[in-house]
């Protein structure tokens, strides 16, 4: 069930209408209907999966209890590292396993020792990341007596469940989310009509700028050997709008819907595309991932702090383990280190707390280079998205070398019956409403809000792409 498809459209006003008009008159009641929503949500999905869901919820929550409970340090250890062992197991066998047994078969073959790996013929359980970190922070935040373990199970499951982050983010944290799920919450009309704005505004985000979108990436990657240097270079940036409209989309679209349950999630996006430098693009793209990574990994290995070597080392770790939690390829690696490498020199000059401040633009020579700093930050992403994007290694050399070796700039007419060049307006719009409403969640609200959010519906009905790319990029992870 997709944020965008027609069962969910019937599924959200129902749950919303139990949740505020029939089993309204306390905590336990509210949390229970979120909770049986969340767990059906899920099962639409596989329901087999729904008890791996339950299970990872119910093994935190015991040793989270357990942790808290335990008079030795040696106790506290013990049922720490069990839930960090089994949580990291089951990601490992269900999306690492058949990576790691095919990449050590290849090498072997490499030597000459011809093997056949064995490998798992399993679906990677949707959202898997998204729970296990969940679980995660609240079990390494117990132990480092950070907050104090929850007694309420269903209080915690709805934590882990709540259907609105559950299968893409925002990645949640305990001392976040779990306080207003612990009270009784009452219908502001303010806050829901502003989640109903960015809930239609992350609408807009998907069918309109990243399923379109999708169908020229996609054209264009998928018979990358035929195209030429314009279309390879269009290409590129296609994506980085499919993608950064689909999970955007989908974190707008989640803490809307979330408002409507007067429930507050935690930003995910910030604007990225007008970042003036690589260490300003990794502060506003999925920001619930880069703090956690900040604050579970970064920090604890020394962060900045230490020598050169410590910061270099450790910049190398958070970006490499950062791919790879995208996906078991080495395309996601390779991603996560050219990213390194792109944060290294702002981290050693001591230039990564540069542009704090949102970006403006004035006529003066020093807005010359603010735009060029974000179309050359802009450029270095999209290069990295093409490692994202490929299948493999090989297969971005041969996109990127063809791009300096074709040297042909002309328009291209594409496999989904459009020329190369035909979005390009579409996206320079979305650009300019994006940057006109960069200080604010998004355009509809302000003045004229319910014109806008006319326009906006209009937009979704007239112009949406309503064919094979519903599913949302992130949905994978």
């Amino acid at each position: 069930m997709f944020f965008n498809s027609f069962s969910f459209a019937i599924f959200l006003p129902i749950v919303f209408v139990l949740y505020w008009f029939v089993f309204n008159k306390t905590k336990s009641t509210q949390n229970a209907v979120l909770i049986i929503a969340s767990y059906y949500f899920y099962s639409c999905w596989d329901w087999r999966f729904l008890f791996l869901l339950v299970f990872s919820t119910f093994l935190d929550y015991y040793t989270g209890i357990r942790i808290e409970k335990a008079k030795t340090e040696l106790g506290r250890k013990f049922w720490f590292w069990l839930s960090i062992s089994i949580n990291l197991g089951f990601l490992g066998v269900f999306k690492y396993y058949n990576f790691f047994a095919d990449s050590f078969s290849q090498l072997l073959n490499g030597f000459g020792l011809q093997t056949s790996p064995l490998l798992l013929n399993v679906i990677l359980p949707v959202g898997i990341s998204f729970y296990t970190f969940h679980g995660l922070s609240y079990v390494i935040d117990i132990y480092l007596k950070r907050i104090k373990a929850e007694y309420n199970f269903v209080d915690y499951s709805l934590f882990v469940s709540y259907f609105p982050l559950l299968v893409a983010g925002p990645i949640e944290r305990a001392t976040h989310l779990l306080p207003q799920v612990k009270v009784k919450r009452s219908f502001d009309y303010q806050k829901a009509k502003e989640g109903i704005f960015q809930f239609v505004w992350g609408l807009v985000k998907k069918v309109v700028i990243a399923d379109t979108c999708a169908t020229y990436a996609n054209a264009i990657f998928d018979n990358y050997e035929s195209m030429n240097s314009l279309s390879l270079i269009l290409g590129s940036v296609y994506f980085a709008f499919q993608i950064y409209g689909d999970f955007s989309g989908y974190s707008d679209m989640a803490l809307g819907m979330s408002k409507l349950f007067g429930i507050d999630l935690l930003r995910n996006f910030n604007y990225p595309y007008f970042s003036r430098d690589i260490s300003e693009f990794w502060r506003r793209w999925h920001i619930s991932l880069s703090s956690w990574f900040r604050d579970y990994l970064y920090i604890p290995l020394g962060g900045s702090s230490g020598g050169t070597a410590m910061k270099i080392r450790n910049t190398f770790i958070i970006f490499l383990v950062s791919g790879f939690w995208h996906g078991a390829n080495w395309t996601f690696i390779a991603w996560g280190f050219i990213n390194a490498l792109y944060f290294l020199p702002l981290l050693l000059l001591k230039r990564n707390r540069s542009n704090m401040e949102t970006v403006s633009l004035y006529w003066d020579l020093n807005s010359v280079k603010v735009f060029f700093s974000i179309v050359s930050t802009f450029a270095l992403t999209c290069f990295a998205w093409i490692f994202f994007r490929v299948k493999s290694i090989t297969e971005a050399f041969e996109y990127i070398g063809r791009i300096f070796t074709n040297r042909i700039f002309e328009s291209q007419y594409l496999e989904n019956e459009r020329y190369n060049y035909e979005i390009i307006i579409m996206i320079l719009a979305f650009i300019i409403l994006e940057w006109n409403s960069r200080t604010q969640i998004e355009p509809i609200s302000g003045k004229y809000s319910y014109l806008k959010l006319t326009l906006c519906l209009a937009v979704i009905v007239a112009l949406g792409t309503y064919s094979d790319y519903k599913e949302f990029i992130y949905f994978q992870f």
